[in-house]
């Protein structure tokens, strides 16, 4: 058996609440919207991973979600420019990545991240 893919379900009252974020400032697809589960994807090709923590790291809370992007100055901005307020960081961490923490707007922890 192979795994072709781990889709994180979030559970959240509103769905479309999280319009703005993961599209706009993520800049994911709208790829299904039932009314009651809207999934969003990007084009990206990636390894099936899945991390199981005691912490986040650095005395951090657990995040609900990792996203690693290419280019973290810009994910930084355009938190910055929706006015979301940034939880921790942005900090070098002594493993080899750069990184800061917000919430989305269903209240989920998003660590953002780029190896240094």
């Amino acid at each position: 058996m192979k795994v072709n893919r781990i889709i994180a379900n979030i559970e959240t009252a509103g769905p479309s609440q999280v319009d703005r974020f993961y599209r706009d400032i993520l800049g994911l697809e709208l790829v299904m919207d039932h009314g009651w589960i809207r999934t969003y994807a990007g084009d990206a090709q990636m390894r099936v991973q899945v991390s199981f923590a005691s912490e986040g790291g650095s005395g951090t809370p657990v995040p609900d979600l990792s996203i690693e992007v290419d280019d973290l100055d810009e994910a930084l901005r355009r938190i910055q420019r929706a006015n979301i307020a940034v939880e921790y960081g942005p900090a070098s961490e002594p493993w080899g990545v750069r990184r800061f923490h917000v919430r989305d707007p269903a209240g989920r922890l998003l660590n953002f991240l780029q190896h240094e």
